[in-house]
């Protein structure tokens, strides 16, 4: 059998193209025939808000990536979408995750509808986005119509998808753990590697920097006077893609310039691993999310975690179990490190974190996906 991915793959870089990339690994690893068709231009540089979408490191040598597709011209679509329908691919997943993306993925995906055998089938990472901008329900309900079948990696946008399909194959399928940064290390070895004291409390704030991820809320927590006396440093590892001013601001008024260490660039893959296994606790603080890839990489890398009670972050967390799930509020976010330090946590945190961890296989996302395929 014949499977081949549509979506962003190496050179290009983020959370997406890892995922690809594992999935393609996963199917290969099962015995399907798998490559992935990947974007020779994602986004025009005037829609891209960080310094680069290329990664610097090694190609994976045992994955086949096709980098070919345009997302603003619409004659490379359609002898895109050709090339991909003349391998006569019995399955295409398609991964949806921007409405920009609409028009490009939704034509490719109606050529290799038209008078073929292939089933398409989509993994939605978003159906609504984070950032509105005009045109983006008409982009996603173009989209939507031109698949067979939909994965949703967290409930709420399973029910999103509601809003623009009736269509019942739908499937929600857990986010899979990111295993693609290499093993865990000590902590030891960790804040070594990043140059960080072996005696004080680090909590991390990882990824790239939006309004909707909400460092804000975070770096009014940490103003908090009794975090400020348990040591606790915050250490931010991602690129801008806004303006700094705002948290720079935040920082200055809270008085908080001690307790917090900015390394905003692009982490690269081979450093993933020290930051996480540096850090006591993982924080995402976000005004809206659906599902995250950060935290698939907290829990490879078996550290706890607090998320806000936004999206799909719950459902992944065990409140008290794995980390906590707070409220949009500062004040709770505060009390829940107080709470992790204080009564002594992170042991018993990290153990169920081990066992829940096995919840989330890229072998069940496999499975998911061809038993959704067996219904079409």
């Amino acid at each position: 059998m014949k499977v081949i991915i549509v979506g962003p793959a190496f050179p290009l870089r983020g959370g997406i193209a890892n995922f690809n990339e594992s999935l393609c690994r996963e199917f290969s690893k099962k015995g399907y025939d798998t490559k992935i068709y990947s974007f020779s231009l994602q986004y025009p540089s005037f829609l891209f808000p960080g310094t680069s979408q290329f990664d610097t490191g090694a190609p994976p040598k045992d994955l086949q990536i096709k980098t070919i597709i345009n997302s603003v011209n619409p004659f490379n679509w359609i002898t895109s979408a050709l090339k991909i329908k003349k391998e006569k691919p019995d399955l295409v997943i398609v991964r949806y995750w921007i409405p920009f993306m609409g028009p490009c993925l939704g034509t490719m995906m109606r050529i290799l509808k038209f008078n073929s055998n292939i089933k398409i089938i989509a993994i939605t990472d978003n159906v609504i986005p984070h950032e509105k901008r005009f045109g983006d329900a008409f982009f996603t309900r173009y989209f939507v119509k031109s698949c067979h079948a939909f994965i949703a990696m967290s409930k709420a946008v399973l029910n999103d998808l509601n809003i623009f399909t009736d269509n019942p194959y739908k499937s929600f399928i857990p986010h899979p753990i990111y295993d693609t940064f290499g093993e865990k290390v000590s902590k030891l070895e960790a804040r070594q590697k990043l140059k960080l004291s072996p005696n004080k409390h680090y909590i991390l704030f990882f990824g790239f920097i939006r309004q909707y991820k909400g460092l804000d809320l975070l770096l009014q927590a940490m103003a908090d006077v009794q975090l400020k006396k348990l040591n606790i440093m915050l250490v931010v590892a991602g690129e801008f893609y806004e303006s700094p001013e705002p948290y720079l601001q935040l920082i200055q008024e809270g008085a908080i310039e001690n307790n917090i260490i900015l390394n905003t660039h692009y982490i690269n893959s081979d450093l993933v691993k020290y930051y996480f296994c540096a850090a006591d606790l993982i924080v995402q603080p976000y005004h809206t999310a659906t599902q995250s890839g950060v935290t698939q990489i907290a829990y490879h890398f078996e550290r706890p975690m607090l998320v806000t009670n936004v999206g799909g972050l719950a459902e992944m967390v065990p409140h008290q179990q794995c980390g906590y799930v707070a409220e949009k509020d500062p004040k709770q976010i505060a009390a829940y490190i107080k709470d992790f330090y204080l009564e002594s946590r992170e042991e018993e945190m990290v153990k169920n974190v081990k066992q829940e961890k096995n919840n989330f296989t890229w072998s069940a996302m496999i499975d998911g996906i061809m038993q959704l395929y067996k219904k079409l």
